[in-house]
């Protein structure tokens, strides 16, 4: 058995097409039928069944696709560590980050590391904070950025970076607007614009709302800042929000105001797997990373 052959079974099962597989492998159909062929001889299985001019995985073929798509992925992940210890500096990194912290801080430490690193390369990919956590957990990403940082997980490494406050956001129109700051408690009879369920800041508004004494009110969901920034605009609710998510400016017709009552934060920081070694290009950015805080922190 062959890397080529499976990869050659992927297209088509992916395609559901040999010649549509045959063409963006940029090889003769004959080239894909002829392989397919000797890959179903060797296995002693039908992995196609036609359907006109498609083909469908038979259900043995699901079972050999799922195996096959691991198989290709850890060569190619094996393939990029050899590059990444060949050439540090000519490695690709893997990096998870939340929507929460996609508009300043990501991209200002990436900018300041290729400064000093610019053959480095680097694939970028957000999501929840389960998302970012398993993924670092099942080698889908390097690392990743997020916050709050876990501390009871024995398969992470966490570094702390900095730790912020949650602040309320209420649309320009609300009768506290005015105010300088406020009780959480204040907002108890609001309705609430908040991330879904499974994002980790819908949690920390929920856990400090619960902390007072009432459950939030939730109106509206959006699934990043600027979406839930919106709804905020728009009058259909208040929201928490970490400060860094207000670097830039706070939205129109809503103001930020910091919440005295109780005292609402978060740790921010950066993850790696404890149980394997990150290949050389990964150490020198998280390195970079925790440098590039401490200096920050020294100077505010």
């Amino acid at each position: 058995m062959e890397l080529r052959q499976l990869k050659y079974f992927i297209e088509v099962a992916e395609r559901e097409h040999v010649s549509a597989a045959a063409e963006h492998l940029h090889v003769a159909q004959s080239a894909v039928s002829r392989q397919i062929a000797n890959l179903e001889d060797e296995l002693g299985v039908q992995l196609f069944e036609r359907e006109g001019r498609n083909v469908k995985l038979t259900s043995i073929g699901k079972i050999f696709l799922t195996h096959s798509l691991a198989i290709v992925k850890s060569v190619d992940r094996a393939i990029e560590q050899v590059n990444a210890y060949l050439d540090p500096e000519r490695g690709s990194i893997k990096i998870g980050f939340p929507t929460s912290l996609a508009s300043h801080l990501l991209p200002t430490v990436i900018s300041a590391f290729k400064e000093k690193h610019p053959n480095v390369k680097f694939q970028l990919r957000q999501g929840s904070y389960h998302f970012l956590t398993e993924g670092v957990k099942n080698r889908d990403l390097d690392l990743a950025f997020l916050g709050p940082v876990p501390t009871d997980d024995f398969l992470l490494t966490g570094n702390i970076l900095f730790t912020e406050k949650i602040f309320a956001l209420l649309p320009s129109t609300h009768l506290l607007s005015e105010r300088r700051s406020l009780r959480l408690r204040d907002l108890r009879n609001d309705e609430f614009v908040l991330f879904p369920e499974g994002y980790i800041l819908q949690k920390i508004a929920i856990d400090a709302c619960k902390q007072e004494g009432f459950l939030p009110n939730i109106n509206a969901e959006g699934e990043d800042l600027d979406a839930i920034k919106g709804l905020v605009s728009a009058g259909m609710g208040v929201t928490l929000l970490p400060e860094s998510t207000f670097y830039d400016t706070v939205p129109k017709f809503t103001v930020k105001i910091p919440i005295e009552d109780p005292i609402i934060s978060r740790t921010v920081g950066i993850i790696v797997p404890s149980n394997r070694e990150s290949p050389p290009s990964v150490q020198t950015f998280r390195r970079f990373v925790i440098d590039f805080f401490t200096i920050l922190e020294k100077y505010q």
